[in-house]
């Protein structure tokens, strides 16, 4: 909102209004922006929900100091995504499909997370929104994001292109943005495409079209834009579920989103840098700048909400933060093409979530075999394990930050070594 008026002021050469062009100056109202109502309105919030009674009910895990923790203010979370969906709209251009999609995701997932706390919480049920809905919930997020950026004009990528391979539509808008068309060679043109990019590897970009280049190339289109579409609901599905599961103690899942948070948006701004892309040979992305104001909104929330949220808790996420959470991580990666880069990035969320799988296979297997259940850990997921080792939880979640520290510099290593 304050771009437009901004720009408006800057068209009437007004003093200073011309900061808002600057994509740091605005990422920083937003960081700024975001910490504020994170921390002045978390408070307000904490004291309602305890006047309301939203506490948390503590399940039996036989965990020490678990009991602690009952009564504590849950459904934190609707603080986290006012500190992202308020300095958004203050600061980011709306009409960017990429930010129209993020903030599309924050208010889905964030839903969602509510209706699964609210069933928790009010209506006394422990199992919360049953999981066949939040899946069906986040499938249809997948399917919206997924043909979003499949079919909209506005998602492109700048890349070379041998002029004898131009298409005539290609050339047709060349000619009527009366841009000089070479008889040969190549030449860097803004167009759709299925690419993303493989860590590590020096030519690494890779295009999702392939899978489907068995097809006769008449009928190649709607296979390919199906396969693209799986991949990113199973993607936000993985990564909201395993921030989900992440969840469990106090500041594990804010913190690491954070560091996650970070990592994207240094991402982000170098693949929306056109001097930056060329220099470090990425995939140009343009209209992505946007996503680093978004970035910074959302590393803004976690770090503030985390003042409430760090050991010993004064509130909890719930679901309604930590889908929401998963949920922008994986649908932002998928927009600057660095989804391949979730095992690494997102390493903590996937333990996490592997843990789970494991423990509860190995269980079902060793049952049927053995007529007794065997645990691969002492108890999934994997936090809840060190716990039961006798580790004291901050030191628990320090050191995983830590873990994620390490995996986010690796992320970001992955820009120069191939």
């Amino acid at each position: 909102m304050l771009y437009f008026l901004f720009n408006y002021l800057d068209s009437l050469n007004f003093p200073g209004a011309r900061l808002f062009t600057f994509i740091s100056f605005r990422s920083a109202g937003a960081v700024i922006t975001s910490l504020i109502i994170s921390l002045l309105i978390g408070k307000r919030i904490i004291k309602f929900l305890q006047k309301k009674q939203v506490g948390e009910v503590v399940r039996n895990l036989g965990l020490e100091g678990q009991y602690k923790k009952e009564g504590t203010p849950s459904m934190g979370g609707v603080i986290i995504l006012a500190s992202i969906i308020i300095p958004t709209l203050l600061f980011a251009k709306l009409g960017n499909v990429y930010i129209i999609l993020m903030l599309i995701t924050t208010l889905w997932l964030g839903l969602i997370g509510f209706l699964d706390d609210y069933i928790k919480i009010f209506k006394k049920n422990k199992e919360g929104l049953a999981g066949r809905f939040k899946i069906a919930g986040q499938i249809v997020l997948g399917i919206i994001v997924g043909l979003t950026l499949f079919f909209s004009n506005e998602v492109r990528i700048a890349e070379k292109v041998d002029v004898a391979n131009l298409t005539l539509r290609e050339r047709h808008e060349m000619l009527t943005t009366s841009m000089n068309i070479p008889a040969k060679g190549e030449i860097t043109l803004e167009r759709k495409s299925t690419k993303t990019t493989i860590p590590f590897v020096k030519n690494n970009e890779f295009d999702y079209a392939w899978l489907v280049s068995f097809i006769n190339a008449e009928y190649r289109r709607p296979f390919t834009w199906i396969v693209f579409v799986i991949i990113v609901i199973f993607i936000v599905t993985s990564v909201s579920n395993g921030a989900n599961l992440t969840d469990g103690l106090d500041g594990l899942a804010t913190g690491t989103s954070a560091i996650i948070g970070t990592a994207l948006a240094i991402l982000a701004y170098v693949s929306s840098n056109i001097i930056y892309a060329n220099y470090l040979n990425i995939m140009y992305i343009p209209g992505s700048e946007e996503l680093v104001i978004f970035a910074s909104a959302f590393i803004g929330a976690t770090i503030g909400f985390l003042w409430y949220n760090s050991f010993p808790a004064q509130v909890f996420m719930g679901d309604t933060g930590s889908l929401a959470l998963g949920g922008i991580i994986a649908v932002f990666a998928v927009i600057i093409r660095k989804e391949l880069l979730i095992p690494i990035l997102c390493g903590i969320f996937l333990v996490e979530n592997l843990s789970v799988v494991l423990q509860v296979s190995w269980f079902k297997r060793t049952k049927r075999k053995y007529g007794a259940g065997r645990r691969i850990f002492l108890m999934a997921p994997l936090h809840h394990h060190y716990q039961k080792k006798g580790f004291p939880e901050p030191k628990i979640v320090t050191r995983f930050w830590i873990v994620a520290i390490i995996l986010a510099v690796i992320s970001i290593v992955t820009l120069k070594i191939r």
